[in-house]
């Protein structure tokens, strides 16, 4: 079985996903680093140099192999991933996959991306938080029909790590 975490970025699907990786002894992905190392390009020089159409097909293109691959994985996607091309039809299609939703408000998400604005492209050009919080709220507002139909939603906020695997671990049982 294969566990596709999806939510806004800084909600903790690599953080969390790497440990759920560890506890349940399945390789970790991330996809968007996998398209980097598949693209041999950065992210943020795909979008630059290619444009986000060309990004969102890759994105598409690699979703697609690495469900087909059928390997028991906990997969990490991009916090638009499930927003496009139909790929959130495609996991919930794909029998051999359960889709989690980390969920996070726009005030936690602010908190924990405030600090990483310089290391996220889509957050750089924003320099009060209340800028940032805007433009989570619109983000999340726009993602929430695709992130909400995901298998099993997980709340996150004000939450521990341990806590929110816990959680996680009772639905997956």
């Amino acid at each position: 079985m294969n566990l596709i975490l999806i939510g806004y970025m800084g909600s903790g699907k690599s953080t969390l996903g790497k440990k759920l990786a560890k506890i349940l002894n399945y390789p970790f992905i991330d996809l968007d680093d996998y398209i980097e190392e598949q693209e041999q390009n950065s992210i943020s020089n795909i979008f630059e140099e290619r444009g986000e159409i060309y990004f969102r097909k890759k994105e598409h293109d690699y979703l697609k192999a690495l469900l087909e691959n059928n390997t028991q994985s906990i997969l990490a996607l991009g916090g638009g991933t499930p927003c496009y091309s139909n790929n959130m039809e495609l996991i919930k299609n794909d029998k051999t996959s359960t889709s989690i939703y980390f969920k996070a408000g726009v005030k936690e998400l602010t908190s924990r991306l405030k600090h990483e604005r310089a290391k996220r492209p889509l957050l750089s050009r924003f320099t009060t938080d209340d800028e940032l919080a805007e433009f989570i709220g619109k983000h999340l507002f726009e993602r929430a029909i695709f992130y909400n139909e995901a298998d099993i939603i997980i709340d996150v906020d004000n939450t521990s790590e341990i806590a929110i695997l816990d959680r996680l671990m009772t639905h997956l049982v």
